[in-house]
């Protein structure tokens, strides 16, 4: 069952790799409904075209008349005007109370997966490597993990029997 419906309630943070003296931060944006990661990016320094690029990935799959609640962290990146001007009259900005860590449990319980079982039983070489492995491992997260929350499916497999 359903607590949220598809596209109403989505939620985003950013995780730090650290790979050698390199750094890698993913920012995903993963949709409440169904626990799809629906949109993100990748960059090396914690700047706001992080986040920018996976909002517009994220925003360009809305339907015109849909217009979800986007919660994040109180992070600078989530309460800078350029943030909420692209939120602006296409999605609700929801963010966290000061401190509050369990507001942001859904996707603070994925890192802690992603981490498990992609990055800290292997040794990567470089960032670029890492990247490429956590992007096939969304694959897998997205159209293959399945969760007993839904209904031993998919988020990707609960999504199309959802709006079938």
């Amino acid at each position: 069952m359903l607590i949220y419906a598809l596209w109403q309630q989505q939620i985003t943070d950013v995780t730090e790799f650290q790979v050698g003296q390199e750094k890698l931060y993913f920012s995903p944006l993963m949709d409440l409904a169904n626990r799809e990661i629906i949109a993100y990016n990748f960059a090396t320094r914690p700047k706001f075209s992080l986040v920018k690029k996976m909002l517009e990935q994220g925003l360009s799959r809305l339907k015109p008349t849909e217009c979800p609640i986007i919660h994040s962290d109180q992070g600078v990146l989530y309460g800078s005007a350029e943030w909420v001007k692209m939120l602006e009259g296409k999605a609700v900005q929801s963010m966290s109370r000061r401190g509050n860590c369990y507001d942001n449990a859904v996707i603070e319980s994925f890192f802690a997966i992603l981490k498990s079982e992609c990055f800290y039983s292997r040794t990567y070489h470089s960032i670029a490597e890492l990247q490429a492995e956590i992007e096939e491992y969304l694959v897998y997260y997205n159209q293959k993990r399945i969760k007993l929350g839904l209904k031993g499916l998919s988020p990707v497999q609960y999504r199309a029997q959802y709006l079938s």
